[in-house]
């Protein structure tokens, strides 16, 4: 048994909290899976995990070789990603999910890049704002904005994107600019959300000079597509919250103005959500990478705009 084996099985273990979980990810034997982690710790010569008949949770060293195991891994996959990129002809359909914002800017336009140098894969881009399950919904990849509420899939983080607050100039010449969270609050602004079944977040939270805090917000307009609180947005009927590679077209044109500028949006995370498993076929991984890397450039570029 390849010591690479035991580092993959230990990944698992530790994704999914149990031996039998991993076990079936990785369809071998729970005998075969707690092998491979005993052998594991006999070579590092320290416990991994705190087993008990009912839990099984990482120790301090678990932890640790777990951030390091994930490099390796990852460094494993990709130079193996290279070399089935010389060597062998990619084939097959690609199943990625991704908010409609993010998909229609940023993945969307590159997908023809991407299917130019493999002519014999097929793109299958699902764009929806609410939450997808990789699993249920046979989806090789999904890229989404915030927190995954899967901590069983495995993310690979693209950037911390910067948002910003903001309204049409016919808004603010209505209803005022409003310049503090608080006044976004007691000055009744019509605030414009993004909400979906099984939503759960209702508040802003914005970072005011006294640090990060949440803000209940109200407005009469709701929808669970992102680009349609932008048009609401561009048409004067309130303030929408937007990651600015959304509406940094409009910010620089004037057609949309910041507002509340002392208590900007914290940052999100923009990332990727895969399964172990589907991350073993080199066109998922391929693509990934691609992708990574030029969303990437754009969040950067489109960043500026907010710093001007």
């Amino acid at each position: 048994m390849s010591y690479l084996d035991n580092i993959r099985t230990f990944v698992r273990v530790y994704e999914l909290g149990s031996m039998s979980a991993a076990g079936r990810d990785l369809r071998i034997s729970p005998a075969v899976t707690s092998s491979r982690i005993s052998q594991l710790e006999g070579h590092l010569g320290v416990r991994l995990f705190q087993r008990t008949t009912r839990s099984l949770s990482p120790t301090e060293q678990g932890n640790s070789f777990y951030r390091g195991a994930t490099e390796i891994l990852d460094a494993v996959d990709n130079a193996e990603a290279q070399i089935v990129n010389i060597t062998e002809n990619l084939k097959g359909p690609l199943y990625v999910a991704a908010p409609l914002g993010l998909g229609r800017r940023l993945i969307a336009p590159q997908v023809p890049n991407f299917l130019t140098s493999y002519p014999e894969v097929s793109i299958r881009l699902r764009l929806t704002d609410r939450r997808v399950d990789l699993t249920t919904e046979g989806l090789d990849l999904s890229f989404f904005l915030g927190q995954p509420e899967d901590s069983n899939l495995r993310i690979r983080k693209i950037a911390d994107v910067q948002r910003v607050l903001c309204a049409a100039p016919s808004y603010v010449e209505r209803k005022g600019m409003p310049v503090s969270g608080d006044d976004l609050v007691a000055d009744g602004h019509e605030c414009l959300s993004l909400r979906y079944p099984g939503a759960t977040e209702f508040q802003w939270r914005l970072v005011t000079p006294d640090g990060p805090k949440r803000f209940r917000v109200a407005g009469r307009y709701e929808c669970d597509d992102g680009d349609v609180l932008t048009d609401w947005a561009l048409a004067g009927h309130g303030i929408a919250m937007k990651p600015v590679f959304e509406v940094a077209e409009h910010l620089r044109s004037g057609a949309l103005v910041p507002v509340a500028t002392d208590a900007p949006p914290e940052p999100i995370q923009m990332a990727c959500l895969f399964t172990h498993r589907r991350m073993q076929d080199p066109k998922t991984r391929l693509f990934m990478e691609f992708m990574v890397e030029r969303i990437g450039v754009a969040i950067r570029e489109s960043d500026q705009v907010s710093k001007v």
